[in-house]
């Protein structure tokens, strides 16, 4: 009697493989975080050097490059490169700072309103609908043109922007969370509800969230870029991708590379960040299983 071939392993079988943009992807937004870490140490000039003489010199391989400014230089004389590489580290951190600090005050919202219930949750209901009928970048504008542009007041406008969408999250899912089983037996056992919270429900709740700060971070990425680019955002002698890209506005017909550059890492920043957000999405929601 012929011996049964064995049964493939379903485990291994069922393993999707990561798709090639998503890998991409995940490339590219490691190459933004080590430029966001490393910055100084891989620009090969100041990126506040000027050099009147030589501005505006194109990038390779265009005709008349210099090899010392492999991206070209800018209206100044300053080296392309070097600015595109503070600016994409200005960019990244701000972006990620205000993405955490949005999904921290959203989650500590939403957790409070489930637990208190009442009045709190009602207030915190209101606000959340006061956050999302709001026009934000407007109320951006407003903030910034009266208080002027200190780093504080962009980044708590930046963390304040979406945090409402994590509140609502956190808050359905908690209140859905405390009847399930797990949450009960643990609480019959005479757990706080602090341990609960932070060691039972919150581990389960955790997919939803990472979910939602992968697509928070693109927008907010567009949000700082977009308010740097009209001028109410960051100033010299820092500078962002927001303000390369309006620097670069004035200069298409002879000097297209000031904006296209900068336009281009925002492109395929938030473009990489929203792929990642979806594969992680699929991975992560149970309800999009086959």
């Amino acid at each position: 009697m012929t011996d049964l071939p064995l049964a493939a392993n379903p485990a291994k079988s069922r393993t999707p493989r990561m798709p090639a943009l998503v890998m991409a992807s995940a490339i590219w937004l490691s190459l933004m975080i080590w430029v966001m870490l490393a910055a100084q140490l891989l620009m090969p000039w100041d990126f506040e050097a000027t050099d009147l003489l030589g501005r505006m010199k194109p990038p390779f391989p265009l005709a008349g490059y210099d090899p010392a400014h492999p991206l070209g230089t800018d209206q100044l004389g300053r080296d392309l490169l070097s600015r595109l590489l503070v600016a994409t580290q200005t960019s990244i951190a701000l972006a990620l700072l205000g993405t955490v600090l949005g999904a921290v005050l959203g989650t500590a919202a939403g957790f409070l309103a489930a637990h208190r219930g009442g009045w709190v949750d009602e207030a915190i209901s209101a606000l959340i609908d006061f956050q999302a009928a709001m026009p934000w970048f407007i109320v951006a504008m407003a903030v910034l043109a009266f208080l002027g542009n200190a780093m504080w007041v962009f980044l708590l406008l930046m963390g304040l922007y979406g945090w409402e969408r994590y509140a609502r999250i956190t808050r359905g899912l908690v209140l859905t969370a405390r009847e399930q089983g797990y949450a009960r037996a643990v609480h019959a056992l005479g757990a706080p509800p602090r341990w609960i919270y932070a060691r039972h429900i919150l581990p389960n709740i955790l997919g939803p969230l990472i979910v939602q700060v992968t697509i928070n971070f693109p927008e907010t990425i567009l949000f700082e870029t977009s308010l740097s680019f009209i001028g109410l955002g960051i100033r010299p002698p820092l500078t962002s991708l927001g303000q390369l890209l309006g620097d670069g506005r004035d200069y298409m017909i002879n000097a297209w590379w000031l904006a296209v550059m900068p336009g281009g890492v925002i492109f395929l920043s938030t473009l990489a960040m929203s792929m990642l957000g979806d594969h992680l999405r699929n991975r992560l929601d149970p309800s999009l299983e086959d």
